[in-house]
């Protein structure tokens, strides 16, 4: 009867079922069996920001987004031919979901992409410039590739505010599913699609 209801049957009840089924297994089976495998309570992040954005996003041209970011990194003492190195070279576009995996404040490295908490209402997802280790204590400075500056809040991040480090791009864009809810309620600034600071 439980598979039936499931699968095949086609009423509303059924539907209701399924809908419920669904919302119980990615919440209480799915999300936690990934957490434990990717060792993270974020193992997917939706970007909802334009601080990591690329003109052109998948399809930037790399040298004109340098043209207009080198100053900024210059000032942290990083190269054209440095930055292409680092991982997720185009940035990433608000709505594109990430998959997320845990990682050790020591593990990290210049160049990654950090998810960290922020006392802000969702994590933050930016670019490590700088590591320093006191003492055995690692604290570490990020930025986002679109932005013009840092925030006061990424200036001296402790390794545990570190909830994982980005790790691919699952999916462009499908995020903006959930976004769209969220919008009207962002600042005007805020709001709609990326352009290129």
């Amino acid at each position: 009867k439980f598979w039936y209801l499931l699968w095949k049957d086609q009423s509303w009840k059924g539907w209701v079922f399924s809908i419920v089924f669904l919302f119980v297994f990615i919440k209480f089976i799915f999300f936690p069996g990934l957490s434990l495998i990717t060792g993270t309570t974020l193992p997917l992040a939706i970007v909802e920001s334009c601080s990591m954005y690329h003109g052109g996003n998948l399809l930037s041209n790399y040298n004109s987004w340098w043209e207009n970011h080198q100053e900024k990194y210059s000032a942290l003492k990083i190269t054209k031919e440095e930055f292409k190195e680092f991982k997720f070279t185009n940035g990433f576009n608000k709505g594109d979901i990430l998959f997320i995996i845990g990682i050790g404040p020591e593990n990290v490295k210049i160049g990654d992409i950090i998810i960290f908490n922020a006392n802000y209402q969702n994590p933050l997802i930016h670019r490590v410039i700088e590591i320093k280790n006191n003492g055995g204590e690692y604290f570490f400075s990020t930025i986002g590739d679109n932005n013009n500056g840092q925030l006061e809040v990424e200036k001296n991040i402790s390794g545990n505010q570190i909830v994982g480090k980005a790790s691919f791009k699952l999916v462009p864009y499908a995020g903006w599913v959930k976004l769209i809810l969220f919008e009207p309620k962002k600042p005007a600034a805020q709001r709609g699609f990326c352009s290129e600071n």
